[in-house]
């Protein structure tokens, strides 16, 4: 068997690896890896000496980033340079973002677009993705719309105001892919195991719709009602980060190296939300 060393291992996504991996994995988290540090990552690649490592962690406040983008740069786009140094002899995977791409499109991303961030955050999360694949054995898999058991998410934060208002205002201009951090997991861990070649894959659940149609669904399978869901704009909620008003990748690729792409966003998010209401 493989032996995985999750980097980010407390975090979504680091939580439900691990829950898929189980003894089979090592995590690690702050302060026992500082990824900025590349002593720090060196120590703790040698010590676990594993066969895959997975990095999971990430500088995620995409608002604070614009006015400290060196810090995001330092965890976004070091940390994973860092690791792929320490790291020569393991297979290597680097979580990315649908923010490496502007926005702009018409039809879904493929995964050998044109990366053009528009924020801080998509463009130290660009750059982590060109440090990872400097690795012989890398796969970048980027994802979008991320919800689940575990710390914060938007499907929290709907579950939250359905519970606490009498309707809800959700911006219906942006369209992109809700993504179920237990299917992810589960996708990362079949594409580090298959002889798929080194590269970029887009890791989301399958499907669109816009945050507005995420929330009345998100109502809908709890039983509230969906009219207490109000379409609003991006303009009505300024952010000091801009959004892509399209964030849908493209799976073709999955198709192309024999694996199976991953399922509809509904589908997931129908088995997700059990798991997660019982989280509050």
């Amino acid at each position: 068997m493989s032996r995985w060393l999750v980097i980010g291992a407390a975090g979504q996504l680091g939580t439900d690896l691990m829950a898929v991996l189980g003894k089979d994995a090592v995590g690690i988290d702050m302060p026992q890896i500082d990824i900025t540090d590349p002593a720090s990552v060196a120590a703790a690649v040698a010590e676990h000496q594993p066969d895959i490592v997975v990095n999971c962690a990430a500088y995620t406040a995409v608002d604070d980033a614009e006015n400290h983008e060196e810090l995001a740069l330092a965890v976004n786009g070091l940390g994973p340079s860092n690791i792929v140094a320490a790291a020569q002899n393991a297979r290597f995977v680097q979580v990315s973002t649908d923010y490496v791409f502007d926005g702009t499109a018409t039809a879904p991303y493929p995964e050998d677009a044109a990366t053009r961030p528009r924020s801080a955050y998509g463009r130290t999360k660009a750059a982590g993705e060109t440090a990872a694949l400097q690795h012989p054995d890398a796969f970048v898999v980027r994802t979008a719309w991320l919800y689940g058991a575990g710390g914060k998410n938007f499907v929290k934060t709907m579950l939250e105001l359905e519970r606490t208002r009498e309707t809800v205002s959700v911006v219906d201009d942006q369209v992109g892919q809700p993504t179920w951090s237990a299917d992810l997991a589960r996708q990362i861990v079949a594409l580090a195991q298959s002889d798929a070649p080194p590269g970029v894959y887009h890791g989301t659940n399958a499907g669109q719709t816009s945050w507005f149609g995420f929330t009345r669904r998100i109502f809908e399978l709890i039983g509230a009602d969906a009219e207490r869901v109000l379409p609003t704009t991006t303009d009505a909620f300024p952010r000091p980060a801009p959004r892509p008003e399209y964030s849908v990748l493209g799976h073709e690729k999955w198709h192309r190296v024999g694996l199976p792409a991953m399922r509809p966003w509904d589908e997931a998010l129908t088995e997700a939300l059990p798991s997660i209401v019982a989280s509050l």
